[in-house]
């Protein structure tokens, strides 16, 4: 007879790699920090936010979690891939990287209207400042708005990993995450319609 084992909850490692790295990449993009920091931003990219996320994506496919699966081994792909980028042609080619991780973004924004309110603000702001570095990107805008929507989206990502972590740890909620929006609107048509 196999035991079972359980497997702890990769979510709060992944979102915590993504949130530092973003929040420390947007500073720099929102002309916060000095871009001297890039450095500090490249050795996150590749381990925290890169390799950190890719295997919490691994683990989620393990526990069957294909919307977390795809969400961190792709993020976890794209500071991998930042960094090389980084490295090798800087702004070359910058823009439409960004246009096409702003389109899988999209589409996995539209996947957490079935997940927490706190995992659709991530993927909401984050769709939104990777549209604004993209235009940053394609030299049409500064990068200083893409930077400040893109802090925003970091400490989300940030709270959203400390809730899971204290509220799993806790046995019980302790900082809210929300219920899904589809969860709401049909708890709202329910009431309506009684």
């Amino acid at each position: 007879m196999s035991q079972q084992v359980k497997i702890g909850d990769p979510g709060p490692l992944g979102l915590a790699g993504f949130g530092i790295t973003t929040c420390i990449l947007s500073l720099i993009n929102a002309h916060v920090t000095s871009a001297n920091a890039l450095g500090v931003v490249l050795g996150l990219a590749l381990v925290y936010g890169g390799a950190c996320q890719l295997i919490a994506g691994m683990w989620e496919f393990r526990k069957g979690n294909t919307f977390g699966a795809t969400a961190f081994s792709s993020y976890g792909g794209f500071w991998i891939a930042f960094y090389f980028i980084e490295k090798a042609a800087p702004q070359a080619g910058l823009g439409v990287f960004l246009l096409f991780f702003g389109i899988l973004t999209f589409f996995l924004w539209l996947g957490t209207f079935y997940l927490n309110r706190a995992l659709f603000f991530v993927f909401f702001t984050l769709w939104i400042a990777f549209g604004l570095l993209a235009l940053n990107g394609f030299g049409v805008i500064g990068s200083q708005a893409g930077g400040w929507v893109g802090l925003l989206c970091g400490a989300i990502a940030l709270y959203t990993s400390f809730a899971t972590v204290i509220n799993e740890t806790a046995g019980h909620t302790v900082l809210p995450l929300g219920e899904s929006i589809r969860k709401a609107s049909s708890d709202n048509n329910v009431s309506v319609s009684s």
